[in-house]
């Protein structure tokens, strides 16, 4: 029974063994198969790989078709916090799931663009499914940055391209520098491109890629780095064993441990003499290992890819060098370095085969296929998350200020500009664009050497001007300069200081009517200037503006007689104000010659109010006008009946006015309050003229103390209505503290351009204050000569303030300098303004009077034909 058992078992057995051996035969020939065939199988795959590749590569251009992409235009004190910049990252990466369930994982991505091609400083982008659109509009940053839709940017091929890829080094789960948002962490990049220029095709782009990452390939990740750490510790433990054995085994061997062994009493086994414990391997944290990709938290894959370009050699390759120390700022224990070799001279990277088609694949289409080592946290990528702050200092684009050309009527010339290649080049705004202007800084420091470069240039290109200087060095300064053909007949010279032993000066009648002006609007512009020139109001001096206004409007009827009667060289002056208050026969004769031609009101105050005023009541008005025809070259220049002097005429003309009307004391800041005055009523007339036919018309104040102190009012009334009139005023002065109160409002108020050279830190402040101390009064006070801090309006933005140097006449305008013609031009001056000897026009003004009493007489006798005259004025 026994043997019968066992011959069983042993039969069941052999079954068991031959059905096994029969079931491995096929998986035997099947391995025999694959390993004689193996191509077989192995393109098999290929050609599955390939399908899918295909279809997938298909699918990604699909869904690339449908991205979007935003601008982002931070303001000039865009300055978001830690939290905003956060909660922006957070919605770059759930934006960039917002794509169809069958896009590939490759499309699933946002992108940030930081583009720099010379023509902007750098322009931010962000790129990404067309779904996420209204996600990535509406950013942390509120109104201090301004989103809009961005059109695509198409490059022009450029003959020298250099292509890279960036992935991190060094420690893995290590994360970038924790970089402080003041400076910007931008500068660095900035920096590097700051003086690319688009004349020679200059390019250089950074893009980041952000992409949600998935959780398979997180986990595959960490299991990779904890295998990756226990295999370094087992390795560590090893290590440390041979190291203690070795170190066990160097004891025994040595002469004192060999004569301890021989003097102790108790001889040790070998065996414990050579027990060594082995350390074991340290228990792996996965804290400690995984670093950053511990919490699964706001973790992103990123790719970095960068291209620079340029039409000439070197340029490209020595802009991604720079690029490439500036992303070394963000690196720590982990780093951004260049994907690829090394060998020798060259670099084995995106720019070389096999690695080039799929970058610029990846480059045209924004597929994301990052690294395997590019994991990083949002809070990593804080200074690339956000457009440049205030705390970045933005280099001033060829576009952002257009280069000065000579004898261009739509460019303005506002001074020189250093580029940071050391390149220098004449910068300017635009005409239509800039309204006015405030000039300030120390005496010689360079602000009307600056003043006169721009009229010059100004004058070249066709503008009309007037430049109106108290002191007149400016003339001589700019005369050689001015003396061209085309511009000599349109210059004219009214210089007051009457310098030379035979001077020659201008005329200008302020009651003169033969030159279309209307009689309302001379008596007011007459009498405000006398009024603020004078420090007269209606609380302190009633009587002496009503005295003056209806003086006014008796010498206005004689003239407005006299021109209709074609007789302007027997109008009244100014002087003559005395001829009516304090001569009754001249003023019976006038009142009775011009009576009809009052209104009912002031033929009354003649009739009722005057006969009670006494004679002390004149004082105040004929004091200054008797100050006034003391001085022979105010006599001379004021007296004539049929004066030259036109302003409104210049400006329709454009014609280029030197007024310079002498800063000696009150006389002469009465004279300049006329003048003033008369500039106001002249630009208010141009309401006459169609907005579109107005020409445009530019004075230039030099030494704004001055002129305010005679008119303060009329100076900030030119400040806040002639931009509607297309007159544009230019001031300079050397303290903004020293001006009136309305004055210094309405110049910072409405300025476009606001310049400072040097100076005490108590006259820049008031400046810098409108710039938000940047520069500081410290900065701008250590400038030297010629320097400037401007800030200028372009294209309805304010560009700087950004430091200029001052142009210099005889550098800038070097080619347009003709100094042997400039007694021609005095000679033309001075012909163009009807100057004449001031002997002549002394004894013409002595003997005005005269004739206009004759004039009087004539028109007398003419109407008696006719009518008696009213007795009520005799």
């Amino acid at each position: 029974m026994d043997c019968a058992a066992l011959c069983l078992r042993g039969h069941a057995t052999w079954s068991a063994a031959g059905s096994l051996f029969g079931l491995s035969t096929p998986l035997v020939h099947t391995a025999g198969w694959v390993i004689t065939y193996w191509y077989v199988p192995a393109a098999a795959a290929i050609l599955i790989w390939a399908v899918g590749e295909l279809v997938v590569r298909r699918l990604a251009v699909k869904a690339s078709a449908e991205r979007m992409a935003l601008e982002l235009v931070p303001s000039r004190h865009f300055d978001p916090q830690l939290e905003e910049i956060f909660r922006r990252g957070v919605q770059l990466a759930r934006a960039s799931t917002s794509m169809p369930w069958w896009a590939p994982r490759r499309t699933k991505a946002v992108q940030i663009r930081l583009r720099a091609d010379g023509t902007t400083p750098l322009r931010y982008r962000i790129e990404g499914p067309a779904g996420g659109e209204r996600l990535l509009s509406i950013t942390p940053f509120g109104s201090a940055v301004t989103v809009h839709r961005a059109r695509p940017l198409i490059d022009k091929p450029r003959r020298h391209v250099v292509r890279a890829e960036f992935i991190l080094r060094g420690k893995p789960t290590a994360p970038l520098r924790d970089v402080p948002l003041e400076p910007d962490p931008l500068q660095p990049l900035i920096d590097a491109v700051c003086d690319l220029r688009a004349e020679l095709g200059d390019l250089a782009e950074i893009r980041l890629d952000i992409q949600r990452a998935p959780k398979w390939a997180l986990r595959a990740r960490r299991v990779q780095l904890l295998n990756t750490a226990r295999r370094a510790e087992r390795r560590e433990a090893q290590r440390a064993v041979r190291w203690l054995r070795q170190d066990a085994g160097g004891v025994e061997d040595s002469l004192a441990w060999q004569l301890q062994q021989l003097l102790s009493s108790r001889p040790a086994t070998a065996a414990g003499r050579r027990l060594v414990m082995p350390p074991v391997p340290r228990r792996i944290e996965p804290a400690e290992a995984l670093g950053k990709l511990t919490d699964d938290d706001h973790l992103a894959r990123v790719q970095l890819l960068v291209m620079c370009a340029s039409n000439t050699k070197g340029r490209a390759e020595a802009r991604l060098a720079q690029l490439q120390a500036g992303l070394d700022v963000f690196g720590g224990r982990s780093r951004w370095a260049m994907r690829g070799w090394r060998l020798g001279p060259w670099r084995l990277g995106a720019d070389r085969w096999p690695t080039r088609r799929g970058f610029e694949r990846r480059w045209r289409l924004g597929h994301c296929q990052p690294p395997r080592a590019n994991w990083v946290r949002l809070e990593e990528l804080t200074g690339l998350l956000k457009p440049p702050t205030r705390y970045c200092r933005l280099p001033l684009a060829a576009a952002d200020l257009p280069t000065f050309e000579c004898s261009n009527p739509a460019l303005l010339l506002q001074g020189i500009h250093r580029s940071p290649d050391g390149r220098s080049r004449l910068v300017a705004t635009y005409a239509h664009e800039t309204l006015f202007e405030v000039g300030v800084g120390r005496a010689g420091g360079g602000k009307t050497e600056r003043a006169l470069a721009q009229a010059i240039g100004w004058a070249h290109a066709g503008g009309g001007l007037m430049f109106l200087d108290p002191h007149r060095d400016s003339w001589p300064r700019a005369r050689p300069f001015l003396a061209h053909e085309d511009l000599m007949q349109r210059i004219a010279l009214i210089d007051l200081n009457g310098l030379g032993p035979h001077p020659r000066i201008s005329s200008w009648n302020p009651l003169g009517m033969h030159q279309g002006q209307r009689a309302h609007e001379v008596v007011e512009a007459v009498t405000d200037a006398c009024a603020s020139a004078l420090g007269w109001d209606d609380a302190n001096a009633p009587r002496a503006i009503t005295l003056l206004t209806a003086v006014l409007a008796v010498l206005l009827a004689i003239n407005e007689q006299a021109c209709a009667a074609g007789r302007p060289e027997d109008q009244a002056t100014l002087f003559h104000v005395r001829a009516v208050l304090s001569d009754a026969v001249f003023r019976r004769t006038a009142l009775a010659a011009m009576g009809r031609h009052l209104d009912e009101e002031m033929r009354s105050w003649w009739q009722v109010v005057f006969p009670t005023l006494t004679p002390d009541a004149f004082a105040v008005v004929l004091n200054p006008l008797a100050r006034l025809a003391a001085n022979p070259v105010t006599r001379a220049f004021l007296g004539q009946g049929a004066g030259i002097y036109n302003i409104r005429a210049a400006m329709d003309q454009r014609m280029i006015v030197w007024v310079c009307p002498g800063a000696g004391g009150p006389t002469d800041r009465l004279l300049t309050a006329l003048l003033a005055r008369d500039l106001l009523r002249a630009v208010r007339s141009r309401r006459d003229t169609p907005e579109a036919r107005r020409v445009p018309f530019r004075p230039y104040f030099d030494e704004l103390i001055t002129l305010t102190g005679a008119a303060p009012e009329t100076i900030a009334a030119m400040f806040e209505d002639f931009r509607k009139y297309r007159c544009q005023v230019h001031g300079m002065t050397q303290l903004l503290a020293r001006l009136p109160l309305p004055v210094r409002l309405s110049l910072v108020q409405n300025a476009s351009t606001l310049a400072t050279t040097a100076g005490s830190k108590s006259a820049i402040a008031p400046i810098t204050a409108e710039w938000g101390d940047d520069p500081s009064p410290d900065h701008v006070a250590t400038l030297d000569r010629f320097e400037h801090y401007v800030s200028l309006t372009v294209h309805g933005r304010r560009i700087g303030p950004v430091q200029l140097r001052g142009c210099h006449l005889d550098e800038v305008f070097a080619a347009q300098a003709r100094p042997r013609q400039v007694p021609e031009l005095q000679r033309r001056a001075d012909a163009n303004a009807g100057a004449l000897p001031l002997g002549q026009l002394h004894e013409r003004a002595t003997h005005q009077l005269g004739r206009v009493t004759a004039f009087l007489a004539e028109h007398a006798r003419s109407r008696a034909a006719s009518a008696r005259p009213g007795k009520e004025y005799e």
